[in-house]
């Protein structure tokens, strides 16, 4: 069941002026509230409810605008419910016509809504703040780069993992009221402890020794659980756990498809090459931005580590989608090497001129080489501001809409922009006159 959302019209207050009726109308975040088309998202989404049905649900456009609020401002589902509480101009942005003194929703809300909509509903986010720039957006040339977003997950060791299947298994027998011979606690505090320093010379062995008695443990647990729970309970609803702990036990350093989280086993290892950070966790994603607006028109998330230049097909079709038109030229680095031409949009890569190539031919690669380095920055931006640095979403969907919306904000963030920017050089225009007019500076000379 849906609750429909705030309309506009306003009943006045006998008591006085209403909080959200003094707002400055000029305010850039009422004015993106102004033309952000509200109600396609309410046809698109309202298919996901029941009618008649459960308890009432949130309006669509609050939750979309909490959605939007939680991007732009870098604040996780908890902050900006309490944000939305005491910012007036949240409530607005979010339909609201007088003040609520109450939060939104709980928290959680935010979670049901996102599995709701699903990866096609965020699209539909995303595809939004493309059409709000209009011809910005439609630029044939575009600049293409990846990165990792990086998973919630701690720093996977094997010995982290074991201990982690210990603990499991002990709590599994403890929910069930299995009698246990031995739980191991005291000993995997102290093998934990023979970990620690395993890359020192002189305890390398110790380390090495303990490791292999927590995955003794670990076996010996998942041995006396198969034994004693009842069979139907078993294989119905713990077998399958029983065999992923067994793969984790006995993969090995240089295997292939290792699993490094058991929350989160899609995550795979990335290593670009960085100083500071030789491998990193989570997933390798793909940007495009138009190459003179830096407008993000794509972005694509892969679930499996591949060569750059094997992300191109799935990037580019994302641009044609997102926007209705196809790339001419993506503009790459050298990690894209093998590609020249994908679905009909020309790949330029940094090299030497060519022979054939006239003067002017040859300024014009170089100059849109150049500018290919503009994406590095908003993928920074990107990391920093939008949560795109660490990914807090759940599994391969939770991947996608959390670089859905980092895009969305970028998108929207630049919207924002563009609208301070004819205030800002119209008091940039007087500056000059206020400094001749102030009388500190007359009598300075």
């Amino acid at each position: 069941m849906l609750t429909n959302s705030s309309t506009d019209a306003f009943q006045p207050n006998l008591f006085g002026n209403d909080l959200l009726q003094q707002l400055d109308p000029a305010d850039p975040l009422l004015q993106l509230a102004a033309v952000i088309p509200w109600q396609d998202f309410e046809q698109a989404f309202t298919q996901h409810y029941t009618p008649g049905l459960g308890a009432p649900g949130k309006p669509i456009r609050l939750m979309v605008g909490l959605l939007l609020l939680k991007q732009l401002e870098n604040l996780s589902d908890e902050n900006v419910v309490v944000q939305w509480k005491r910012n007036p101009y949240y409530q607005s942005f979010c339909g609201m016509t007088e003040y609520q003194p109450r939060l939104p929703c709980h928290s959680t809300e935010l979670v049901h809504f996102r599995k709701r909509i699903g990866k096609n509903g965020v699209e539909k986010i995303f595809q939004m703040s493309i059409t709000l720039h209009g011809r910005a957006a439609l630029e044939s040339n575009v600049n293409i780069d990846t990165t990792v977003q990086e998973k919630n997950i701690t720093y996977p060791t094997d010995a982290k993992l074991a201990i982690k299947i210990i603990n499991r298994l002990n709590k599994l027998a403890k929910y069930h009221g299995i009698q246990q011979r031995r739980t191991f606690i005291k000993e995997v505090k102290n093998l934990r402890l023979s970990i620690r320093h395993f890359r020192h010379v002189k305890k390398r062995a110790k380390a090495r020794k303990a490791l292999k008695r927590l995955r003794t443990i670990a076996h010996i647990l998942i041995r006396e659980l198969r034994r004693k729970l009842p069979s139907h309970c078993l294989f119905e609803c713990h077998q399958a756990s029983f065999l992923f702990y067994e793969r984790v036990l006995a993969q090995q350093p240089k295997d292939k498809n290792k699993i490094y989280s058991l929350h989160e086993p899609q995550v795979y290892c990335i290593a670009k090459g960085k100083d500071h950070k030789q491998y990193e966790y989570g997933n390798k994603v793909s940007i495009a931005s138009t190459a003179k607006g830096n407008l993000i028109i794509g972005v694509v998330s892969h679930q499996q580590n591949m060569h750059d230049s094997h992300t191109l097909p799935e990037v580019l079709e994302h641009i044609e989608t997102s926007r209705g038109k196809a790339a001419k030229t993506a503009v790459c680095d050298r990690g894209y090497r093998g590609k020249q031409q994908v679905n009909g949009t020309e790949i330029q890569l940094p090299k030497k001129p060519l022979k054939r190539d006239n003067r002017y031919q040859r300024d014009k690669k170089r100059k849109q080489c150049r500018r290919r380095a503009a994406i590095e920055p908003i993928i920074g931006h990107l990391k920093s501001d939008f949560r795109l640095s660490r990914n807090f979403l759940k599994g391969t969907i939770g991947d996608e809409i959390n670089l859905l919306m980092a895009a969305t904000a970028w998108n929207l963030k630049k919207w924002l922009i563009a609208f301070f920017w004819p205030l800002f050089l119209w008091m940039e225009s007087l500056s000059p006159l206020k400094i001749r007019l102030d009388p500190k500076h007359s009598a300075n000379g």
